[in-house]
């Protein structure tokens, strides 16, 4: 039997960040057994930073491979006798997003989980194996493939959700999170069998040539597999166990699973409608347009009356999954590309602002109540400014990444002639200002109260707050300047994933 001509090198990424997690696993055994190295004495701080440096640099390696990847325009495939994984443009710049984003996460983690004397190698590990799943979910051009990614990526998340194993609220958070996304995964399986029944191959080209819309099993295959995405997505009704999550968490797991899930799980349903299914018909079009009404409104609404930071910013979450969905109900090449490019400027605004709630953590204990940060410009003016940022561009006020993002999705929903989900996003977009100011309102309008916030911030959480808010601003103003041509990128890349 001759063997398959296999590419390994489309699995570079993914390769990089799994051994950099067998990597830290081992290190973990073998540092924990010394007691000094290189005459430094080996305690369980150390260990931990020094574990955590070594998935930046897995990672770090991870987003090189993507760029390479990226800018040398390839489609390539794993196996072309059985196609399961596809390296292209669209999958290397969102490989590449998820690979840094994943890297600013260890960042903030180092100080904060030091701090709740948690920081051990295993958080590491677990985040890594994460971005596996996360990795392949998003080159997957197979429903194997998806299914594997999806519950790789899940499983380590869940237990991140309960790392904090001695507090309560995170025990809850990982057994919703873990149950709740059980009954959706099974749902998502059960939808994946029945395509797999109507197109007779779990291939997206296959089921695209299989695929009748007038089977009544294949539209209700379709609409399970919508409905274990809309549950990764945090999409409304399958949105209950995002406010629980986010705030029973720790605060660095929160800000991690806030940007990748969602760009990874929004990544993989575009790749999935669009290579699998074309455009949206009239009946899942109207399914998709519902889902986004509600989520805008129940996210933003919700959002409105919470005292709590963290699950002010789990609805904030749910709220932008609904302008996301309007780019999926677009279903052209601006909607897909201006979806690409919010989840870009997403992953750094939302990661910023709960940098500062990391920032601000003091003795093992949250900076989270919407009145805790009442006078923080007087003691901590540099956080209080970059949380006005990061709120102002979650937002959309011009200016900022958070405005581009909208303004984007709008303009490609207008052009597809989706214009009341348009007007409808617009309204709620007015309504998200009034929560996202109350924070800048008390930063700089109330005096402090409470216990006074911690003095210092480490130097990796310093520079991934400035780092996120660099870019936020340069997404701002120059979304497609001529080095960094973002929105080109974006563009470029879903009209290659469609061979266009």
């Amino acid at each position: 039997m001759t063997p398959p001509d296999v590419n390994f090198s489309v699995l570079a990424p993914i390769g990089f960040v799994a051994i950099g997690a067998m990597l830290v696993l081992l290190g973990e055994v073998f540092l924990s057994r010394a007691k000094t190295f290189l005459g430094r004495e080996v305690t369980d701080a150390w260990i931990g930073s020094v574990l955590a440096f070594v998935s930046m640099a897995a990672l770090a390696l991870a987003f090189y491979a993507a760029t390479v990847s990226f800018a040398g325009g390839q489609s390539e495939v794993f196996n072309p006798d059985r196609g399961m994984y596809q390296l292209d443009r669209f999958s290397s710049l969102v490989t590449a997003l998820i690979a840094l984003a994943s890297l600013l996460s260890c960042g903030l983690s180092i100080a904060y989980l030091a701090e709740l004397r948690i920081n051990h190698g295993e958080y590491y590990a677990l985040l890594l194996l994460a971005v596996c799943g996360m990795l392949l979910l998003i080159g997957a051009v197979d429903l194997l493939a998806v299914f594997l990614g999806l519950e790789l990526m899940s499983i380590p998340i869940y237990v991140m959700a309960g790392f904090d194993r001695r507090k309560l609220r995170s025990n809850e958070a990982a057994l919703k999170y873990f149950l709740i996304g059980s009954f959706a995964s099974a749902i998502l399986l059960y939808g994946m069998a029945l395509l797999y029944g109507t197109a007779g191959s779990t291939s997206f080209a296959a089921i695209r040539a299989g695929f009748d819309p007038a089977n009544p099993m294949a539209l209700i295959g379709l609409g399970l597999v919508i409905v274990g995405f809309a549950f990764k997505i945090s999409s409304v009704p399958f949105h209950q166990w995002t406010p629980d999550v986010y705030e029973g968490a720790p605060s660095v797991a929160t800000a991690f699973m806030s940007v990748t899930v969602k760009a990874a799980a929004f990544a993989a349903l575009l790749r999935l409608l669009g290579l699998a299914f074309g455009p949206l018909d009239d009946v899942l079009g109207g399914v998709v347009w519902v889902l986004a009404a509600l989520t805008m409104v129940v996210g933003n609404l919700m959002a409105v009356i919470q005292d709590n930071v963290k699950r002010l910013l789990a609805y904030s979450s749910i709220a932008h999954a609904g302008y996301l969905l309007i780019g999926v109900v677009a279903g052209t090449v601006e909607g897909y590309s201006a979806v690409l490019f919010y989840l870009i400027a997403y992953t750094f605004m939302n990661l910023g602002a709960f940098g500062v709630i990391v920032a601000l953590a003091q003795k093992g204990q949250d900076c989270e109540r919407v009145e805790s940060f009442a006078g923080l410009a007087r003691r901590r003016p540099g956080l209080a400014a970059l949380m006005t940022l990061f709120m102002l561009s979650l937002a959309g006020i011009p200016g900022t990444a958070g405005f581009i993002g909208k303004f984007s999705i709008f303009a490609a929903a207008v052009k597809a002639d989706v214009i009341w989900l348009t007007i409808l996003g617009v309204g709620m977009s007015v309504v998200s200002v009034y929560y996202y100011l109350r924070l800048p309102v008390l930063m700089y309008m109330r005096e402090p109260e409470g216990e006074p916030h911690r003095a210092d911030t480490s130097s990796f959480e310093g520079l991934v707050l400035v780092f996120c808010a660099i870019a936020v601003v340069f997404l701002g103003i120059f979304p497609n300047e001529a080095s960094l041509p973002v929105l080109d990128w974006a563009r470029d890349s879903v009209r290659g994933m469609w061979g266009q």
